[in-house]
């Protein structure tokens, strides 16, 4: 008997399902994506869904934001990745848009007790859900070095 693959939900607003193997990433994307990030986003996305779409420009065709979405989408075996086709103005506005994106994120500063607080809380909610969720959030310690 052949066993059913689990597709995660879809929560995000988004434009279709597009068939990863249509989409294409952007050759100036300047993020590097290590394993351990793309293994920590699948077990994101297999646990919580579809957050947020893969965004495509409809002017390239490339992927502007959500390139480690799409690896991700890929480790899990997925078909197809909720998707939002936007229109850009030129390849400058799209390059910015990535390049923020990329960025953004990174210049945040963490509360890291607040962070311990909301970790320590989730991992006490999370005993049912299994191991693999369990082991997420004892990786989410590690990574951002909380007690």
């Amino acid at each position: 008997m052949e066993e059913t693959k689990k597709e995660p939900k879809t929560y995000c607003a988004h434009t279709e399902l597009v068939d990863i193997a249509a989409l294409v990433e952007n050759p100036r994307n300047p993020n590097r994506h290590p394993e351990k990030q793309i293994a920590a986003l699948a077990k994101i996305i297999q646990y919580q869904g579809w957050r947020n779409p893969i965004v495509v420009s409809k002017r390239s065709g490339f992927i502007v934001k959500g390139h480690g979405r799409l690896l991700a989408a890929r480790l899990l075996k997925l078909e197809q990745v909720a998707s939002d086709y936007q229109d850009y103005d030129n390849e400058a506005s799209e390059w910015a848009d990535m390049v923020a994106d990329n960025r953004i994120a990174e210049l945040a500063e963490i509360d890291q007790d607040e962070l311990s607080s909301i970790v320590s809380e989730l991992d006490g909610e999370q005993i049912a859900l299994g191991e693999h969720i369990r082991s997420y959030f004892e990786n989410l310690r590690v990574y951002w070095r909380v007690s």
